[in-house]
C-alpha cells in the first residue's frame, strides 16, 4: 500500500509563517510540495532594493501598478502553489479588490528571483516555470555571479523561452510594463 506524502496548501503555509517557530524562514510551495530558501544575504538584499526602486519609480510615474518585495502570491485556481518573489510588479487592473491582508490570490505580472549562493539554476528555473504556468508574464532570474539576468517567458507552445541579459543590454518591461527599460549596468556596474 502506497503512503502519500502530505500536500501542503496556501493555508498551511500561512499558518507556518504566522507561527514563531518558523520566524525568519523563507518557505514556498510548488504543486503542494514545501520548499525553503536560505535567508538572503547582503548582495541579494542590495539587488532587491535597486530593482524594486527602478520598477517602483517607473510604475508610480506612469500609474501602472504596485511593486512589492517578499510578498506572497498564489494562483486563484489552486491552493497548492504559493511563491514569494524577491521583487514583484502587479498592474492595478490585476490587483484583487479589496487588496488582501495575506497572500495575493493572483500571480504577479513580473516576478524577480535573485540567485543566492546556495541556489542552483535548476531550482530558479523550477520557480520560473511555476510562476509562468500560473499567470505571470515575465520572470527575471538575477544572477549576481554572472552579473546578468535571465529573462523568462512562456512561449505559445508552452515551452519556457529565455534570454540572458548582460552588461550593455537593456531589460524591458514587455507587455506588463510598456516603455520600461533598465540598463543591466545599473544593477552591476562594470568593475565592481
Amino acid at each position: 500500500m502506497a503512503i502519500q506524502e502530505k500536500l501542503y496548501t496556501v493555508e498551511d503555509l500561512w499558518a507556518m509563517e504566522s507561527d514563531p517557530a518558523y520566524e525568519d524562514r523563507y518557505l514556498y510551495l510548488i504543486d503542494g510540495k514545501l520548499y525553503e530558501d536560505d535567508v538572503p544575504g547582503r548582495i541579494h538584499a542590495l539587488l532587491a532594493v535597486k530593482i524594486g526602486r527602478y520598477l517602483d519609480e517607473f510604475a508610480e510615474s506612469h500609474g501602472l501598478g504596485e511593486v512589492t518585495v517578499e510578498c506572497g502570491f498564489h494562483p486563484p485556481e489552486t491552493r497548492y502553489t504559493a511563491l514569494l518573489p524577491d521583487v514583484a510588479f502587479q498592474r492595478f487592473d490585476q490587483l484583487p479588490d479589496p487588496p488582501p491582508e495575506g497572500y495575493v490570490p493572483k500571480m504577479p505580472d513580473l516576478a524577480v528571483e535573485i540567485q543566492s549562493p546556495s541556489d542552483t539554476m535548476s531550482k530558479l528555473r523550477q520557480k520560473a516555470r511555476a510562476y509562468l504556468e500560473n499567470g505571470t508574464t515575465i520572470v527575471w532570474l538575477v544572477q549576481p555571479e554572472r552579473q546578468g539576468i535571465e529573462v523568462c517567458r512562456l512561449g505559445e507552445d508552452g515551452a519556457i523561452q529565455s534570454e540572458f541579459k548582460r552588461q550593455g543590454d537593456l531589460l524591458g518591461g514587455y507587455d506588463c510594463m510598456p516603455g520600461f527599460e533598465l540598463a543591466v549596468n545599473k544593477l552591476f556596474p562594470p568593475g565592481k
